[in-house]
């Protein structure tokens, strides 16, 4: 593949219905689904894509039962736990980004450590978007830009682009079959590519990841020109 995109996003969406649809509990959905991510992320390397974003948790998923949160949770410590070594060693540079004050303290801690341990890693960068919602990320730049007292006349787009927690997207893949953003990566997605796979995530394979990559080789992009 010759034109490989800079910075990926993907909206992991479907482990509940994944789940629900063969009658499974929930759980198995998400398991199922932190099992694909540490997959994709491994193949990601092997296209030479330097940035990944990831989709793992929204703001608006706090308002689902909190058993399944409470369980979620356990999943992704534990995921970083049998994962930050090998990450670690492949070169990742893992960033967290959202509302992380929400996070469970029990999470919290292991994820700046993890930061702090693969902070000088180069190969890929992977942002992890936790407790994330893309315009809660826009009112935060805003409320950053004012406390730097940066004069409105000098507020520009760049500005803005700077104050948010990753750059702009390349290339958008959503799985399932919904074809919204969903809140993600709102600002940085408004020149990216966006492929809907309706495959649902726990089914998403490294093939689908290449068949997302070669049609995103096939496009003209005209950044709005």
């Amino acid at each position: 593949m010759n034109q490989i995109p800079h910075h990926v996003g993907i909206i992991m969406d479907g482990n509940r219905r994944w789940a629900l649809e063969k009658k499974w509990p929930v759980f198995e959905g998400h398991r199922r689904g932190v099992d694909v991510l540490t997959k994709i992320v491994k193949h990601c390397i092997k296209r030479n894509i330097k940035i990944l974003t990831l989709f793992a948790f929204s703001t608006e998923n706090w308002q689902r039962p909190k058993k399944e949160i409470t369980l979620l949770m356990g999943l992704i410590r534990q995921g970083l736990k049998q994962n930050l070594k090998k990450f670690a060693q492949a070169g990742i540079k893992l960033r967290i980004i959202g509302q992380r004050e929400r996070l469970p303290k029990a999470l919290q801690a292991p994820l700046k450590e993890a930061e702090a341990l693969t902070r000088n890693n180069q190969v890929m960068t992977l942002n992890i978007a936790l407790s994330y919602g893309g315009r809660a990320e826009i009112t935060g730049a805003i409320k950053s830009i004012i406390e730097k007292r940066i004069s409105p006349e000098k507020i520009t787009e760049e500005v803005v682009s700077e104050n948010l927690w990753t750059s702009d997207l390349d290339l958008l893949i959503r799985t399932g079959k919904e074809q919204r953003l969903s809140n993600f990566l709102i600002w940085q997605a408004a020149y990216s590519e966006l492929y809907f796979c309706p495959k649902y995530w726990p089914d998403f394979n490294e093939k689908d990841l290449d068949d997302a990559l070669a049609d995103y080789a096939t496009r003209q992009r005209r950044q709005g020109r």
